[in-house]
């Protein structure tokens, strides 16, 4: 076991070039904290090193590695890459415990999904429902665990449908609403959270975004930042939709599991616990998105089939 560092350790962020990664880097290096930061991809980490921070490359699944990067580390943000299989997770989320187990980490804030309380059933989030109890298992390690809202970054997928079709398709149904959030309001929070240190022994915060809304109004407000009044929201079926996955470059495995989760939440399984409150709301309207982000990747340069 490796002893606790003293409190001016190195923050470690995992999946640092990613949408919430990225924002934790940034923020705790503009507070000249020290930052090492993780991925597959040593070259989409440059950007950090040139503001100070320390690269690391490791695989996920590579319990050693992050053994290595966590040892003498004042906290580290954990999540688990986007789903493959369940398989995949539960190697990622194996080899991630048993790193903060070994590396005597003491301060954790994991990225988690809204729902995660739903130990099976649920794609992904059952994933990371996995993940939750993995670590909550490690005694001495303070974890917060971040059940985050549906990303308003998962309509950005949707832009190409939107050129060639002039609609907005997806598996969810049209009228339902759930709580959509801004990956930069989960980053902003998580960044806080760890330069603070403020939570102890085994918890769990639900953010729930700006407000709740359903797929037509989503698509409305989409329609209005881009300038496409007449966009509308169409249902497609689950093996449309699970096709487009699969040609979208997703392994058959994943398709599969984001589907589940697409049903979960038709069917109500997939809901938040927390009533929402001041504490769980976060400021990003899906309109701020749109207008800082949607439309300028929408409006963008072409994107090729």
């Amino acid at each position: 076991m490796v002893s606790p560092v003293v409190s001016n350790g190195v923050y470690v962020i995992l999946g640092a070039s990613g949408n919430t990664g990225s924002i934790i880097a940034n923020s705790l290096l503009s507070k000249g904290e020290k930052v090492r930061v993780m991925g597959r991809d040593p070259g989409r980490l440059q950007r950090f090193v040139g503001k100070g921070a320390e690269a690391f490359t490791a695989d996920m699944s590579d319990a050693a590695a992050l053994t290595n990067a966590f040892s003498g580390a004042r906290a580290a943000y954990l999540m688990l890459p986007p789903a493959k299989s369940r398989k995949n997770q539960e190697r990622e989320s194996d080899a991630i415990a048993k790193a903060v187990k070994e590396s005597g980490l003491l301060y954790a804030v994991h990225l988690s999904s809204y729902g995660a309380q739903v130990p099976e059933g649920t794609g992904p989030v059952a994933g990371l429902h996995s993940s939750e109890q993995k670590l909550n298992a490690i005694s001495g390690l303070n974890v917060l665990h971040l059940r985050a809202a549906y990303f308003m970054e998962n309509s950005l997928a949707a832009i190409g449908m939107i050129h060639w079709m002039g609609l907005l398709g997806n598996a969810l149904l049209p009228d339902l609403k759930l709580p959509m959030i801004a990956t930069r309001d989960v980053g902003n929070y998580a960044a806080q959270r760890l330069l603070h240190l403020d939570f102890s022994g085994k918890q769990t915060r639900e953010l729930l975004g700006e407000r709740d809304l359903s797929m037509t109004e989503a698509t409305a407000v989409i329609a209005r930042g881009i300038g496409h009044p007449d966009l509308r929201y169409e249902q497609f079926p689950y093996d449309q939709v699970q096709q487009v996955l699969t040609q979208m470059g997703i392994p058959p495995k994943g398709a599969a599991l984001y589907i589940e989760m697409y049903k979960a939440i038709n069917a109500g399984v997939l809901v938040p616990l927390e009533p929402r409150s001041p504490e769980n709301t976060t400021p990003t309207s899906l309109e701020n998105f749109v207008q800082d982000v949607f439309a300028a990747a929408y409006h963008g340069p072409a994107i090729s089939a």
